[in-house]
């Protein structure tokens, strides 16, 4: 189990910091007006706020010196290698959302999203090429994080994690949950190549970028 969890532990990390807070940074946009009603504590339950920004600072500087330059690097690549890494990720995750659909009731789009796997990793090469989308097939995104929103657990408590950037307790155990169930990180695992993870975890940051 040791062997498992540790390796995870260290990519959930890095993919929450990755992705939580490069799309904060990309795509959160405020003004004057918009604290005009509300505040930071009537919005968010933050019992850790001294923690947490003291850690958010240490991610921006970090944001700023590893991925942002490789993520720059990435973006001077050809279109089409673009364009196939990231095919061949996101559908590398499509069997965790058909689950997380079953779990929500989605029976219709669990049936998709198999679908859409299995016809982009034949005939779309692994899925290099996405195939499904043209035929109807559209990706649907699922996650843990999401299934136990629908099941009726709270967001909890808002917390900035090393590296992670800001989340909360539940989209955190969401995360966690992900990490040990992907069948790929467990193949590789299983394997002695825990080093898949951390490297397709790295991929997924810099590609969603």
């Amino acid at each position: 189990m040791n062997k498992f969890i540790q390796p995870l532990i260290s990519v959930l990390i890095l993919f929450i910091s990755f992705n939580l807070f490069a799309a904060a940074s990309d795509e959160v946009k405020t003004s004057s007006e918009d604290f005009e009603t509300t505040t930071y504590e009537d919005e968010i339950y933050d019992p850790l706020e001294g923690i947490n920004r003291a850690i958010f600072g240490f991610n921006n500087v970090a944001d700023r010196v590893i991925l942002e330059p490789v993520a720059k690097g990435y973006k001077k690549l050809p279109s089409p290698i673009q364009s196939g890494i990231g095919n061949f990720l996101n559908n590398l995750k499509l069997p965790l959302a058909a689950v997380n659909q079953l779990l929500q009731g989605q029976g219709k789009n669990a049936a998709e999203s198999t679908g859409r796997f299995l016809v982009n990793s034949t005939i779309g090469i692994f899925g290099l090429v996405d195939v499904a989308d043209n035929i109807g097939l559209e990706q649907k995104k699922e996650d843990f994080g999401q299934t136990l929103a629908t099941w009726g657990v709270g967001d909890g408590f808002y917390i900035v994690l090393p590296l992670f950037g800001p989340s909360n307790l539940r989209d955190s155990t969401g995360m966690l949950m992900t990490m040990t169930t992907d069948p790929i990180n467990a193949y590789a695992v299983n394997q002695g190549e825990a080093w898949v993870i951390p490297l397709k975890t790295a991929a997924n940051a810099i590609d969603q970028r």
